[in-house]
């Protein structure tokens, strides 16, 4: 099992500061570092600053989504990067939603699609290869191949899919699911949909990477209130709302829906219960140890790589931050 952090959850890191912290999660032993992007700091360029500082520890993108650059665009980069990281990229790719796709002038419509004809042209161009691609979505006219040769012409590419159609697609097609806001027993779920869909091209098992976000603190309350925030937001957004609603959560979903619509986001905060919280996954924690135990379900789930997404309780966010990763570092390996 391999444990990875990511540093972008209800709260802003100045960029500088990330960079610091990334260099000691390597230091406490993670695995990788994946950014995030929605309207937070550049994934790209967090993670070129960190490869600058780090030697070992992986640099993930959880999730760039296809709407904010064209895939050659988006291969010129991660090949860049690769080359300058020493081989240590892993691309998670994902279609976002119709909010985001309005952010950057384009239209939510035909994921799968979208999704497979976007990988297939990154990989292209990380690859190294002459790329004229015609497809249903995308296309890229004639003569495009990169000027140099590339180092490290293969690197994982990973799709976050939540849906039956999406995870089938990312155990056809990809080196693995990404996986967000899921029980163990929705991964377990997504996990033997995507690996069957795997096999059945007579690929081998893919990789299953779900993510846990964390909170710490000695005042159990305090830890659990920028997770409410948090949790808050998935519930009244769309795709996740509906997931949401499919592992059980109907009653909670409503409630929390009812809430935003009479009384904005504060009321809706205060519906969602300490119960609720506490079936979905988050780990609102006292010591790191028991972020560690509480963990445990997602990996017989069949997590391969978990990200533990740090949400920070207090200010400066760094600092809280690497207080975690400290911790984190001193504890015994799960």
């Amino acid at each position: 099992m391999i444990y990875d952090i990511e540093i972008n959850s209800a709260a802003h890191y100045p960029a500088a500061d990330v960079v610091g912290l990334v260099e000691r999660a390597e230091q406490a032993g993670f695995g990788a570092f994946w950014k995030g992007e929605s309207n937070s700091t550049d994934p790209m360029v967090l993670i070129s600053a960190a490869a600058s500082r780090t030697s070992t520890i992986k640099l993930g993108t959880a999730i760039y989504h296809i709407y904010g650059r064209s895939p050659v665009t988006l291969g010129l980069q991660a090949a860049t990067l690769q080359d300058l990281s020493g081989g240590r990229v892993l691309l998670g790719l994902g279609v976002a939603n119709k909010a985001i796709a309005a952010w950057h002038g384009g239209v939510f419509d035909r994921p799968l699609r979208r999704a497979r004809e976007y990988m297939e042209i990154v990989r292209k161009v990380v690859a190294g290869e002459r790329v004229e691609y015609e497809g249903e979505v995308y296309g890229t006219g004639k003569r495009f191949q990169l000027s140099w040769k590339p180092r490290y012409p293969r690197m994982p590419v990973y799709l976050a899919g939540l849906g039956p159609q999406m995870t089938r697609l990312a155990g056809r097609i990809s080196d693995g699911v990404f996986i967000n806001m899921a029980t163990p027993d929705k991964i377990r779920e997504i996990a033997d949909r995507t690996q069957a869909a795997a096999k059945a091209v007579g690929r081998g098992p893919v990789d299953v990477i779900g993510k846990v976000r964390v909170s710490l603190n000695s005042d159990r309350e305090v830890a659990r209130s920028k997770l409410r925030q948090a949790l808050t937001f998935y519930n009244i957004a769309d795709h996740y709302s509906d997931m949401l609603r499919e592992q059980g959560f109907v009653a909670e979903v409503d409630a929390v829906q009812e809430a935003f619509r009479s009384g904005g986001f504060k009321a809706a905060m205060g519906a969602l219960t300490d119960d609720y919280m506490d079936r979905l996954p988050v780990v609102p924690a006292t010591s790191v140890d028991e972020v560690k135990d509480r963990l445990a379900p997602y990996v017989e789930a069949g997590v391969t790589r978990m990200v533990v997404p740090y949400v920070p309780v207090s200010e400066p966010a760094a600092e809280d931050a690497g207080r975690f990763i400290t911790a984190w570092g001193k504890g015994s390996a799960p």
